[in-house]
């Protein structure tokens, strides 16, 4: 089980992960809550399509992609406030166009990009200068939610009341994207682009299966999704699986284990 401490790309992998895991837990329950989950699969797209860019710049991929998917929140953002445009179609035509751009971008390069690693995540991905970038912005978001938890908590379940007491609602809104898109980029080296979402959205609806107050689910989702990380990347070194769909797959156990112990606890309070 400790084989994965012994290389430097697999304990380089091991810290961004479980950094990415946490971030994503947090957020994710007030995206879930807001019916925004999405959000998450939007921004990794775009970062596919900054991805390609980098790729075909020769350019370290985080420092194209974290610019690129912030303003992409902002963008994003500012299109599911009109009237016209709501959060899901919006999110789907960013979705779609930065695939599109991506992968243009990629077949006129030429083939010595690796799609998979893109799209699935890979483990070998994470360099020493990822895992700097990958540190700094994970304690940034670490930070600014801590600080914010109480205004992101009253923006999450009454938004309108949030306004009327005072609380720049709009403002928090745009830290929640910005955290999120922050968090999203760090994460593709490892999940991918496909699947970065599942680390958003996962832990809080498993914890949700059980705990029913904010601070309990945020807690739960946290410790959870550190968890489903390490057996993902055990699952992944020992049996050569993709990292990403690993961790999903771990994810998705914990999602039906307690999905049943929350019915038999419903079940039991009402004998």
């Amino acid at each position: 089980m400790f084989d994965i401490f012994t290389s430097d790309f697999l304990l380089r992998a091991l810290i961004v992960g479980l950094l990415v895991s946490l971030c994503a837990s947090l957020l994710g329950v007030s995206l879930v809550l807001k019916r925004y989950s999405m959000i998450g699969d939007g921004l990794s797209h775009v970062g596919f399509g900054a991805l390609a860019v980098a790729s075909a710049m020769n350019v370290a991929p985080l420092y194209v992609a974290i610019p690129v998917v912030t303003v992409a929140a902002f963008i994003l953002l500012k299109i599911s406030s009109s009237s016209k445009i709501k959060g899901d179609a919006a999110i789907a035509l960013l979705s779609v166009s930065a695939l599109a751009i991506g992968a243009i971008i990629i077949s006129q390069t030429g083939g010595n990009t690796d799609m998979n690693s893109y799209m699935f995540g890979s483990i070998l991905a994470v360099t020493s200068e990822d895992l700097v970038l990958s540190v700094t912005c994970s304690v940034v978001v670490l930070a600014l939610f801590v600080l914010f938890y109480n205004k992101i908590f009253a923006v999450t379940f009454d938004e309108s009341f949030s306004k009327s007491t005072g609380v720049k609602a709009g403002r928090y809104n745009t830290v929640l994207a910005l955290l999120t898109a922050l968090t999203v980029v760090v994460g593709m080296r490892i999940m991918g682009a496909l699947l970065i979402s599942g680390l958003i959205i996962f832990p809080a609806l498993t914890s949700m299966r059980i705990f029913k107050s904010f601070k309990g689910v945020t807690i739960c989702s946290a410790v959870i999704s550190c968890i489903n990380f390490i057996v993902g990347m055990e699952i992944s070194y020992h049996l050569d699986f993709p990292a990403g769909a690993s961790v999903v797959v771990a994810n998705l156990i914990m999602l039906a284990s307690f999905s049943v112990a929350g019915l038999c606890v419903s079940k039991l309070s009402k004998l």
